[in-house]
C-alpha cells in the first residue's frame, strides 16, 4: 500500500485548505488513518485520526473545531479539511495507515504501517 499526500499550499490567516490523502488498493478504505505534521524545529506530532469501518474520528485539542477529518471509500481517500487557519498551523502535513481498524494509541507514530510523503502547509500572518 502507498499513500499519496497532497494539497498543501500558501494561504493566509484565517483562510482554509483541504488536504488529501490517496490510499492504493482497496484495503485502504478499511485502515484507520491519521494526520502528523511536523512544524520547523519541532518533532512530529498527531493532528487527527479517523477510524476504519467504526466512523470514530478524533482532534488534537488545538485544531478542533476547526479541522474535519473524513474519508470517501469510493476514492480511496481521507480528507483533512481545515479551516480558520493560524500562522502556528504551518508544518509539513502527513498522512498515516494502520492496518487495523481501529487502535487505541492512534496519537503515537509507532505502529503506522504506511505513510505518505507530506505536503507543506504555509499560514502567513
Amino acid at each position: 500500500v502507498q499513500l499519496q499526500a497532497s494539497g498543501g499550499g500558501l494561504v493566509q490567516a484565517g483562510g482554509s485548505l483541504r488536504l488529501s490523502c490517496v490510499g492504493s488498493g482497496r484495503a485502504f478504505n478499511t485502515y484507520g488513518v491519521a494526520w502528523f505534521r511536523q512544524a520547523p524545529g519541532k518533532e512530529r506530532a498527531f493532528v487527527a485520526y479517523r477510524s476504519g469501518s467504526a466512523r470514530m474520528t478524533y482532534y488534537e485539542d488545538s485544531v478542533r473545531g476547526r479541522f474535519t477529518i473524513s474519508r470517501d471509500n469510493a476514492k480511496n481517500t481521507v480528507y483533512l479539511q481545515m479551516d480558520s487557519l493560524k500562522p502556528e498551523d504551518t508544518a509539513i502535513y502527513y498522512c498515516a495507515g494502520d492496518r487495523t481498524s481501529y487502535r487505541i494509541n492512534f496519537q503515537t507514530e509507532a505502529g503506522y504501517d504506511y505513510w505518505g510523503q507530506g505536503t507543506l502547509v504555509t499560514v502567513s500572518s
